[in-house]
């Protein structure tokens, strides 16, 4: 299997013109409306960052809803591109964009790779929120963004 950097995977900025791409890769978007709207206004937003490789193969949204801080608010994976390191390159992708900052995340408790990926990535618990998604609490995440060298 090849990994995501043998096939060269890219990080930009989404465009209006990805829309339909990013929903292509994302179920939730496919079904519910709202989410279709978010992606919409994060693409706006200049808030949402893509990975491709001939393809998209995820994207994730980085803004500052939480607490005024800067926030992971979605990261999404393609299914035929997850375990091969898409989620891994948009993480340091967006870590690099608020350097020297705290980033923060989370994820239900039940996500068990999104776990395993911040864990890799460095991140730490930071807390809890009950009562979103019945019986699986929401897990707050935190990590140092890395310092950019210069």
């Amino acid at each position: 299997m090849q990994t995501m950097q043998e096939m060269d995977i890219k990080i930009r900025r989404a465009q209006a013109a990805d829309l339909s791409a990013l929903i292509s890769i994302d179920p939730i978007a496919q079904r519910e409306p709202g989410r279709r709207q978010m992606l919409g206004e994060a693409i706006a937003a200049q808030s949402c960052w893509l990975a491709e490789a001939a393809e998209v193969r995820g994207y994730g949204i980085l803004d500052r809803s939480f607490f005024q801080q800067h926030f992971v608010a979605l990261l999404m994976v393609a299914e035929t591109a997850r375990g091969r390191g898409v989620g891994h390159a948009l993480m340091s992708a967006l870590e690099t964009r608020c350097a020297g900052d705290k980033l923060f995340t989370s994820s239900n408790a039940s996500n068990l790779p999104m776990r395993r990926l911040l864990d890799k990535l460095g991140f730490r618990e930071s807390g809890r929120i009950d009562n979103l998604d019945d019986g699986d609490p929401e897990i707050v995440f935190m990590k140092w963004a890395e310092r950019r060298a210069g």
